[in-house]
C-alpha cells in the first residue's frame, strides 16, 4: 500500500475518497528507561530509550492505520500525519491518519 503525506499519489489517478483512517497506540515510559534518561539529562545527549519508543509507537500506530486502509479496500493513503500527546504522566498516545484512496 501506499502512503503519502501529500494530496495524490503523482502519476496515479484517485478514483473515489474512502474517508479518514486512523490508527493509534499509547506507550509508557518504564524504569529503566527513565533512570538512562535521568542520566543523560545531567550529562546531555540523546535519550535513545525514548526516541526508541516514540519510533515503536510510531511504527505501530502507522501499521494500525494501513490495516484499518486494507479493510475498506483501498489502495493508498494520501495527506498522511502523524501527531503526539500526553495521556497521563509517562504515557503519550501517538496517532497516525490520512486519508485513504481507491486508484482508476
Amino acid at each position: 500500500m501506499i502512503i503519502t503525506n501529500i494530496e495524490n499519489v503523482p502519476g496515479r489517478e484517485s478514483v473515489e475518497s474512502l474517508g479518514l483512517v486512523m490508527g493509534s497506540t499509547v506507550m509508557s515510559k518504564h524504569v529503566g528507561r527513565d533512570i538512562a534518561a535521568g542520566l543523560k539529562s545531567i550529562f546531555g545527549g540523546e535519550l535513545r530509550g525514548y526516541s526508541e519508543l516514540l519510533e515503536e509507537g510510531r511504527a505501530t500506530a502507522v501499521e494500525r492505520m494501513k490495516e484499518e486502509a486494507a479493510k475498506l479496500g483501498a489502495d493508498a493513503i494520501v495527506n498522511v500525519r502523524l501527531t503526539t500527546s500526553s495521556i497521563t504522566q509517562g504515557a503519550s498516545e501517538l496517532l497516525a491518519y490520512g486519508t485513504a484512496v481507491k486508484f482508476k
